[in-house]
C-alpha cells in the first residue's frame, strides 16, 4: 500500500512541474556566432572596440590587434567594415631574423621588437615616420607621443582578444614596442614589467631589462653555474647563434636600430617547389588519344607487315 500512495503521490506533484523549453522556446532560439560557439572572439568587447560615432562619417577606427601563438607573435592594425575587417599593416615575430634576431622570438622582448616593427612600418606606409619618430631609446619609462603641428599621430586601440591581461604579460611588451614607434595607444603603465602594486609606481629599470632580453639573460647565467646539462638542451639554439648572456643587450640594440633603419616588409625568399614524381598517368585529351592511336595502329601494321617479308623469304 505504501507503494502505491508513493506513486500516487509522486504523480500528482509531477502536474505542477513547468516545461522549462517548450517546443516554441525551440522555434524562437538563436544560434550564437561561430566564432563565440568555438570561444575565439569576446563580442561584448569588440563591439565596444569597433563602434565609431555617427558624425565621423565612415571614418576608420584602427584596433591594434596583437595574438602569440606558440612560435610566432603577430601584430596588425585592423579596422572593422561590413565586407569584414581590413587589416592596414602587419609585423610578425618570424621576420625578425631579417633583423638580426634568430633566436627567443616569442618572448618579452620579442614582443617589443614586433611591435615597433609594426609602428615604423604603418609611419612609413602613411608617409609620417620622418614626423613621428618615436621613443628612439627605449628606456623602460612611460612614453605618449605628442601631436606634431601639421598632422596628428595615428591613433589606435589595443586589442587584446582572450589574453588575460595580467602586470608583465607579453601584450604589454608589443604595446611599449608600437608606442616607442610613434603610435597613439591610449594606455596606462600599470600593466607594464616592474611596475610596483604596493607603490603604485612603474620601475623603469626593471621594464627595460625586459625590453633588452634582461630576465633572460639573468636565467641563462642561473642555469650555466648551477646545471649546465639543462642550459646546453634549453639554450641550444641560442649556443648555436653565440649568442650569450653578455651580449643580449647589445643584440637588441642592434635590432631596434635595424627595424627603424628599414621597416619595409621583405619578400619571402621560398625555394620553387619541386616536381613530384607522379604515379598516376596524365589524362589525355581527346585528340591526344585519337593521334596515339593512330601509333599504335601504324605500329601494329608495320609489325605485321614485317612478319609477311619474313615468312616470304623462308619459302
Amino acid at each position: 500500500m505504501t507503494t502505491i500512495a508513493s506513486i500516487a503521490r509522486l504523480a500528482s506533484l509531477m502536474a505542477f512541474v513547468k516545461a522549462q523549453k517548450s517546443r516554441s522556446y525551440f522555434k524562437r532560439f538563436q544560434v550564437k556566432f561561430k566564432r563565440r560557439r568555438e570561444g575565439k572572439t569576446d563580442y561584448r568587447a569588440r563591439i565596444r572596440l569597433i563602434n565609431q560615432d555617427k558624425n565621423k562619417y565612415n571614418t576608420p577606427k584602427y584596433r591594434y590587434v596583437v595574438r602569440f601563438t606558440n612560435k610566432d607573435i603577430v601584430a596588425q592594425i585592423v579596422s572593422a567594415s561590413i565586407a569584414g575587417d581590413m587589416v592596414l599593416a602587419s609585423a610578425y615575430a618570424h621576420e625578425l631574423p631579417h633583423y638580426g634576431l634568430k633566436v627567443g622570438l616569442t618572448n618579452y622582448a620579442a614582443a617589443y621588437c614586433t611591435g615597433l616593427l609594426l609602428a615604423r612600418r604603418v609611419l612609413k606606409t602613411l608617409e609620417m615616420d620622418e614626423e613621428y619618430q618615436g621613443n628612439v631609446e627605449a628606456t623602460g619609462e612611460d612614453y605618449s607621443v605628442e601631436p606634431a603641428e601639421s598632422r596628428r599621430p595615428f591613433r589606435a586601440l589595443l586589442d587584446v582578444g582572450l589574453i588575460r591581461t595580467t602586470t608583465g604579460n607579453r601584450v604589454f611588451g608589443a604595446l611599449k614596442g608600437a608606442l616607442d614607434g610613434g603610435i597613439d595607444i591610449p594606455h596606462s603603465d600599470k600593466r607594464f614589467a616592474g611596475f610596483n602594486k604596493d607603490g603604485k609606481q612603474l620601475d623603469a629599470e626593471v621594464h627595460r631589462k625586459y625590453i633588452y632580453g634582461g630576465h633572460v639573460a639573468a636565467y641563462m647565467s642561473a642555469l650555466m653555474e648551477d646545471e649546465p646539462e639543462k642550459y646546453q638542451t634549453h639554450f641550444s639554439d641560442y649556443i648555436k647563434a653565440g649568442v650569450e648572456p653578455d651580449n643580449i643587450e647589445e643584440l637588441y640594440k642592434k635590432v631596434h636600430a635595424a627595424i627603424r633603419a628599414d621597416p619595409t616588409q621583405k619578400k619571402s625568399e621560398k625555394q620553387p617547389p619541386k616536381e613530384h614524381k607522379r604515379y598516376n598517368l596524365k589524362k589525355l585529351t581527346y585528340d591526344e588519344r585519337k593521334q596515339k592511336l593512330i601509333e599504335r595502329l601504324n605500329a601494329l601494321n608495320s609489325a605485321a607487315g614485317g612478319a609477311d617479308d619474313d615468312e616470304e623469304d623462308d619459302e
